[in-house]
């Protein structure tokens, strides 16, 4: 018999894979037991609701971004671009399912929480005091390489990575350095 953390890690891979697919709200609690083989009340001994299930699956990413974040000290740009591009490819199916079902969001403090992220690395890329323009740059250049590891998440990370570091370095009118 599966000891309990087999089978909550065997839900959340089979949620994960049905939210990407499918949506989370058109996704049942009862289609990701029938995947399992377990009844309902074994899926709710792990997680109390979806909304639970939900959230361990994010966590990962938010405890992945909040520890990159609070690392994050002044340096290279290119550098710091493209640990933020392995971050964002690393939980590219939690974004494709956050993107493929934006009220995920609203049911959780994630969104506010991306944009505090962002401020973050834009203070660090480009300084506290910097233009409207400046900052636009950036917003398009941080979310373009997000975008892109949903977009392109088929391609490899050696066909996708380069590419989007360097359009977040021209975003940002950094080519060259």
């Amino acid at each position: 018999m599966a000891r309990p953390s087999d089978t909550k890690a065997r839900i959340q891979a089979v949620a994960r894979e049905l939210f990407v697919r499918q949506g989370v709200q058109q996704t049942s609690l009862r289609q990701i037991s029938d995947e399992l083989g377990i009844t309902k009340p074994a899926l709710y001994y792990h997680f109390a609701s979806r909304e639970d299930l939900v959230r361990s699956i994010i966590q990962p990413l938010v405890d992945d971004m909040d520890r990159f974040v609070a690392d994050l000290e002044p340096g290279d740009a290119r550098e710091l671009l493209e640990d933020y591009f392995d971050l964002s490819w690393q939980h590219r199916d939690i974004i494709v399912m956050l993107v493929r079902d934006l009220a995920v969001l609203s049911h959780t403090d994630l969104a506010e929480r991306m944009f505090a992220w962002r401020r973050e690395i834009i203070s660090l890329l480009l300084g506290p005091e910097i233009t409207q323009e400046q900052h636009i740059r950036a917003t398009v250049a941080l979310g373009g390489m997000a975008d892109c590891t949903v977009v392109y998440a088929h391609l490899t990370t050696a066909e996708v990575r380069p590419v989007a570091v360097e359009a977040a370095l021209a975003a940002l009118g950094m080519t060259g350095r």
